[in-house]
């Protein structure tokens, strides 16, 4: 038997190798076998089956080891892999690297413990002599003999305090067994989940979630591979149709794959799965899957998946690559996120990866949002995605009502800047008296966005990258966040020596600072990456906030989206022009994104929900069309717009990124590279470009961008990937494709 196997080596090639006699049975395509490389070990994934060509077979090395008795890779993965390398130009080495997790493929090992149990019971005599010459093997044997099930060895031994050399004199002579028991370590299933139950038994469906689980299960039943787009408006109770949509999966023998966009919403997710499904399909496990797990927990979700133990994944964007046997469903929840993206090589998108391996299993892909992203909404517009829609929220509760606060004016009222608004703080202060709870949001960690002397005008600068530091009030720091540079906050200015130093912008450590101020009997909370370092501190803030124990959550980003709290009746966006300002054609879509999501968050319970929007620009057409929810309108007019400019989803992107420490040298050869490509695919491509990034330097790297406006990738991309390949770049500029970019930065 000969194979043809994909070393995870850094080169994409296939290398043929020999199968010893005794490694035959379970091998096959998509296991993960150890094989020589030259004079390495190397982990690779086999491909074919079958003898090379034009290559003498006495010559071919054979395998070393093959890790699991199972395919590590089963096809539609291996097709999946085969089929991103292609699209996003990527190794196909480091495509299957991401879709294994490191803990299957660095060997971690299982967690084992060891049992005692009865193996013969001993006669009257017997104990009787065994007390005589023995009695500590007779106060062990007494108390396995009154157990009814196998116990855990290490405990019984402590216990009765005991040695270990007591229970092997026992196992020796027949009397006790020792048997060797596999521990799954399961994510999710410890004491924070408890604060995480939710209702297990289904609600009753209104009208319009009726007639999207009639649609969605007439689908599963067609077992045909479709894209439906649910359109929903916040708190219209999508989930219902996602679990509805499970049930039915399960019933018929199929898997189901659950994106969520962010770590924090996973446990409410999970909550939902497990508890729904121990009602209506007790025995089944919903693993969970993010970076943020131990590599045991990851290893074991790894194994009960390819081994057909669970048929349900929940998790973040990795969880798309999850090994689900008769994968039968994938649901990709605020399938609009940016999160899905990837920002390193493989840089996949999360939901066009869904709905490709969708396609290959022959299965439904189920996208749903609020506010659905332009691409999806206008696939669904042109049939190529079917259209569900529900228009109401669940017991036809009202949509929150939104208030706008001209900030311009607020200044002028409160004679020099401020963080919050009277309207905002009036509102705070009269949920607190009624036991109500809040959430602010801002999209910016930190205490302020920058420091700045008001007598020379100089902004401290990171010395690595092209942004200013931001400052951290709880520490004194000063900090880059793009490569984590930190130094102490300067007292006096570091240019001109005058105490005159001041922060300007907001951050969420000042947001909390200026609560404090406004309610100071409030229990206040704050949710950035800053305060998230300690594993499972999101689940213990969050389940404190679900339970009451937090009036006031602040938050960016990772609070913005999906959660379900319902005495959550005021949401405050401190600043909602962040993600408007911005060199980038999707910010009014993002903007608009935001605003619906966060307020999406009030009012989901049986009291009406307020929103306070504070911005500096009340007139902007994102907030205008978000005030009303009107996803249509805004929809129309931004289409609109982007068909004039032909930008996606009218046409595709392809963003070209140069590095390199030397900024002359890079310019030269961004623009000898764009100089190949116009005389290599004429109209095939619209260039933009060579220009410095928007942020043109980070981590001591100059920055360089090209952009590709391209009727269809697939036309282009091999093409330009293998130009790419063969150009004469130097050692020491590195550049980067990304198909669909996101992030125009």
């Amino acid at each position: 038997m000969i194979v043809g196997v994909h070393p995870l080596a850094g080169f994409d090639k296939l290398l043929h190798y020999r199968v010893p006699e005794t490694m035959r049975a379970g091998t096959g395509v998509g296991s993960l076998v150890r094989v020589p490389v030259g004079r390495t070990m190397r982990l690779g994934i086999i491909g074919e089956i079958g003898a090379p060509k034009d290559f003498p077979l006495d010559r071919l090395k054979s395998l070393v080891q093959v890790l699991h008795p199972f395919p590590a890779l089963p096809p539609d993965l291996l097709g999946l892999a085969r089929w991103m390398a292609g699209y996003y130009a990527a190794p196909l080495d480091g495509i299957i690297e991401t879709m294994i997790p490191a803990a299957v493929r660095n060997g971690a090992g299982l967690k084992q413990e060891k049992l005692l149990a009865l193996e013969r019971k001993l006669s009257a005599e017997e104990l009787a002599a065994l007390e005589k010459r023995a009695p500590q093997q007779a106060k062990l044997y007494r108390f396995i003999a009154q157990q009814f099930r196998a116990q855990k060895k290490s405990l019984v031994l402590s216990r009765l305090d005991v040695t270990a050399a007591v229970a092997t004199a026992l196992v020796k002579r027949g009397v006790l067994r020792e048997e060797t028991h596999r521990v799954e370590r399961v994510a999710y299933a410890d004491d924070h989940a408890r604060g995480e139950l939710v209702a297990a038994q289904p609600p009753k469906l209104n009208s319009e979630q009726l007639a999207s689980v009639t649609s969605v299960t007439a689908s599963l039943a067609a077992e045909k591979f479709a894209v439906a787009l649910l359109h929903g408006v916040t708190g219209s109770g999508k989930t219902e149709v996602y679990l509805h949509a499970i049930d039915t999966t399960l019933k018929a023998g199929g898997g189901v794959v659950f994106l969520v966009p962010e770590v924090a919403l996973t446990p409410q997710t999970v909550a939902r799965l497990r508890s729904r499904l121990e009602a209506i399909a007790p025995g089944h496990k919903c693993v969970v899957w993010h970076s943020h797990l131990s590599e045991g927990e990851r290893l074991d979700g790894w194994l009960a998946l390819a081994t057909g133990e669970a048929r349900v994944v929940v998790g973040a964007r990795s969880a798309v690559f999850a090994p689900v046997q008769n994968l039968r469903l994938i649901v990709v929840d605020e399938e609009h996120e940016p999160a899905y993206k990837q920002d390193e090589t493989p840089r996949y998108h999360g939901r066009d990866v869904a709905v490709m391996r969708a396609k290959l299993n022959g299965a439904i892909c189920l996208l749903g949002s609020a506010t659905p992203s332009l691409e999806s909404f206008s696939n669904a517009q042109s049939g190529r995605y079917q259209l569900l829609e529900l228009k109401q929220r669940v017991d036809n509760r009202k949509l929150p009502h939104i208030d706008v606060v001209d900030m311009k004016i607020e200044i002028m009222r409160q004679r020099g800047m401020t963080t919050l608004s009277r309207k905002l703080v009036d509102a705070m202060q009269a949920r607190l008296e009624r036991r109500e709870q809040t959430i602010l949001f801002i999209n910016r960690r930190g205490y302020s966005s920058s420091i700045l002397c008001t007598k020379c005008g100089h902004s401290e600068e990171c010395a690595h990258c092209s942004i200013t530091m931001t400052y951290h009030r709880s520490d004194e720091t000063i900090r880059c966040h793009l490569c984590g540079e930190q130094r102490p906050a300067p007292v006096r200015c570091p240019a001109c020596g005058a105490p005159e130093i001041r922060w300007r912008g907001l951050g969420t450590q000042r947001v909390e600072e200026a609560v404090r101020r406004v309610v100071p009997r409030a229990r206040i909370e704050r949710m950035d990456t800053d305060t998230m370092v300690k594993k499972n501190r999101f689940r213990e803030i969050l389940g404190d906030f679900r339970v009451g124990k937090i009036d006031v959550l602040i938050g960016t980003q990772m609070i913005g989206k999906g959660l379900d709290f319902p005495n959550v009746t005021l949401v405050g966006l401190i600043d909602a022009d962040i993600s408007m300002h911005i060199p980038d054609f999707r910010a009014n879509e993002r903007t608009f994104q935001l605003l619906v999501q966060v307020a999406g968050r009030a009012g989901r319970g049986d009291r009406a929900g307020e929103v306070v929007v504070q911005t500096f620009t009340p007139q902007a057409e994102a907030i205008q069309f978000s005030r009303h929810a009107d996803y249509a309108g805004f929809a129309a007019a931004e289409l609109k717009l982007r068909k004039d400019f032909n930008y996606p989803p009218y046409r595709h992107l392809i963003h070209h990124l140069f590095r390199g420490p030397n900024p002359e040298k890079l310019k030269f050869f961004a623009e000898q590279w764009a100089k190949l490509i116009e005389k290599t695919f004429g109209a095939r491509v619209e260039l933009r470009g060579p220009s410095p990034c928007p942020i043109e330097k980070i981590k001591d790297e100059y920055r360089w961008q090209l952009w590709y406006f391209v009727d269809g990738v697939t036309k282009v991309i091999g093409d330009l990937a293998k130009l790419r390949a063969d150009f004469a770049w130097p050692d020491d500029l590195t550049q980067v494709l990304d198909v669909d970019p996101v992030n125009l930065s």
